[in-house]
């Protein structure tokens, strides 16, 4: 079982952490949470405890998210290819929503903050689905930081879902192939009414986006550390927002 110790969102002791400014704020960070099994056999335990430990990661990150007034925070909690881990594992993962949300629903509406999930609910377990039901219900007209968890997700699955939508208006005869855009495909994709991602992190080393948020992520500012999630705390995202801030996002242009 996940425990808390202190309030999650005032009680972490200050760190020291990188010069920050306030006038180019990334609006929607996302987050590859990688790492946590090797973080857990490093230290000589089971898997599960990295994926424990990997929750309280999730605190740390949504209360720096939060204290720098990032927008949009999406962490990839699940994809659709980690049905393929050990039962036990899966079942533990699949356990890991509806604890975390037991214990802090309370404090996430107290915060205004508001819970959304990006991915198939199909496949979830019932008390999966029904700890995120109830926590998007909940918070859905706070507006402070959205908290969204990318759960049993895959970008070519949502991107061919995409185009089976669209497929099925121009069968309908609502629609032409001329008449579709970059636009209108964004708006048809999960991460609808969210920006794109102006910042992805991944821990743990690894350099390659492992199916996440394809067409989202076209022109993200991209930051690795070979940090393993269960070890990433406040100084880390603001590690990664600093050389965010030190980069020039041209779109391919030459501003």
């Amino acid at each position: 079982m996940i425990k808390r110790v202190r309030s999650w969102w005032n009680g972490e002791q200050k760190q020291q952490t990188p010069a920050i400014s306030k006038d180019n704020i990334p609006k929607h960070v996302a987050v590859i949470m990688d790492g946590n099994g090797r973080w857990a056999k490093r230290i000589g335990m089971p898997r599960i405890v990295g994926h424990q430990n990997g929750m309280k990661a999730v605190k740390r990150t949504a209360i720096a998210a939060d204290e720098l007034g990032i927008k949009y925070l999406t962490l990839f909690a699940f994809s659709t290819e980690n049905w393929t881990r050990p039962k036990e594992e899966v079942d533990f993962l699949m356990r890991l929503p509806q604890e975390f949300l037991a214990i802090e629903l309370d404090e996430l509406i107290e915060k205004n903050v508001q819970v959304r999930m990006m991915g198939n609910k199909e496949h979830l377990p019932s008390y999966t689905v029904e700890a995120l039901t109830e926590a998007i219900h909940r918070t859905e007209h706070n507006t402070g930081l959205v908290l969204n968890f990318a759960l049993n997700y895959g970008s070519r699955l949502e991107i061919t879902e995409c185009m089976q939508a669209l497929g099925r208006q121009i069968e309908n005869g609502e629609l032409k192939p001329e008449d579709i855009t970059p636009d209108m495909i964004g708006n048809t994709l999960l991460s609808s009414g969210m920006p794109d991602p102006d910042l992805l992190i991944r821990t743990s080393g690894e350099l390659r986006l492992s199916n996440f948020m394809l067409w989202q992520l076209a022109y993200s500012e991209l930051w690795f550390t070979d940090i393993y999630w269960p070890e990433f705390k406040k100084e880390h995202l603001y590690e990664a927002v600093s050389e965010y801030q030190q980069r020039s996002r041209r779109y391919g242009g030459l501003k």
